[in-house]
C-alpha cells in the first residue's frame, strides 16, 4: 500500500474515532467564602485570605482606602453549596489574587477549585482570570481540571453575592460550566 494512502487512511481512522469520544457538559453552582478580617470577638471565621505582599503607597487604588496596586493575596477559601457560611461544604478554593491595575479594582485571580463532596468530589478545576471585581458578572476561563474532572474546560461565572467595605469580606456565587 502507498505511504500517501497508509498515512490518509490513519488519519480517517483518527476522526473517527475523535468523533465518538463522550464528553460530559454539567452546571455546578457553590459559593465561594472569602474572609479577610477575622471576627475580633473571635466568634466569626477565621481569616482564609491573607494579604502577603502590600503595594507601595504611592499605589493606592482610586476610591480605594484599603487596597493598593500590587497588594498580593493567598486563599484557602471555602466553597459551600448555599450563600450561609453555614451551608454544606463542597470544597475548598486554593491560590491568590493580586490588584493588578493602576486604575481600577481588577484583580489578577488564579485558583484551583478542590472539590471534597457532591458531584464532582475528587476532582478540580483550575481558573486564571482577570476579576474585575465592581462588574456584576465576570467569566472565569477553566484553564484546566484534575482527578474526576481530568481535562475540564469553558468557563465560570463570578457574582459577588455579598461584600462588607469595612471588613473586605465577601461571599461570591460561582456557576462554573463544564466540558470534561
Amino acid at each position: 500500500m502507498p505511504l500517501l494512502l497508509q498515512l490518509a487512511l490513519a488519519v480517517a481512522v483518527a476522526v473517527a474515532m475523535a468523533g465518538t469520544a463522550t464528553t460530559t457538559t454539567t452546571h455546578t453552582r457553590f459559593y465561594m467564602h472569602d474572609t479577610v478580617t477575622a471576627s475580633a470577638s473571635g466568634g466569626g471565621p477565621a481569616a482564609t485570605a491573607v494579604r502577603v505582599v502590600r503595594g507601595a503607597a504611592a499605589a493606592a487604588l482610586p476610591g480605594d482606602a484599603v487596597n493598593r496596586f500590587g497588594d498580593l493575596y493567598a486563599v484557602d477559601d471555602p466553597l459551600t453549596d448555599g450563600a450561609d457560611a453555614s451551608s454544606a461544604a463542597v470544597g475548598r478554593a486554593r491560590g491568590f489574587y493580586m490588584f493588578a491595575s493602576r486604575t481600577d479594582s481588577a484583580l489578577l485571580f488564579s485558583a484551583t477549585m478542590e472539590f471534597t463532596a457532591g458531584v464532582h468530589r475528587g476532582g478540580a478545576v483550575s481558573v486564571l482570570a482577570r476579576d474585575a471585581i465592581l462588574d456584576e458578572v465576570r467569566e472565569l476561563p477553566v484553564v484546566g481540571g484534575a482527578g474526576v474532572l481530568r481535562g475540564a474546560a469553558r468557563y465560570g461565572l463570578l457574582r459577588t453575592h455579598s461584600f462588607n467595605a469595612t471588613t473586605n469580606n465577601a461571599v461570591l456565587q460561582i456557576d462554573m460550566y463544564l466540558t470534561v
